[in-house]
């Protein structure tokens, strides 16, 4: 997965909230926005992309 937002090239942290289309193009939350949710690059859907494992790791330990 890309580090940056491909529109204004934000750099996405693990735990920042950030879009992915099916060719994992990748835009922050506020380029996602204004698109509409869809990739200005190839047309598909954006969906919300997964967190990396530096995020999942840190909830499973505050469930215990």
């Amino acid at each position: 997965m890309r580090n940056t937002c491909e529109k204004c090239n934000k750099k996405l942290q693990n735990s920042s909230v950030s879009y992915i289309c099916i060719h994992e193009c990748t835009f922050c939350d506020k380029c996602s926005e204004n698109a509409m949710y869809i990739c200005p690059n190839c047309g598909g859907e954006l969906v919300k992309r997964p967190r990396g494992k530096e995020h999942s790791l840190s909830c499973s330990l505050s469930l215990s």
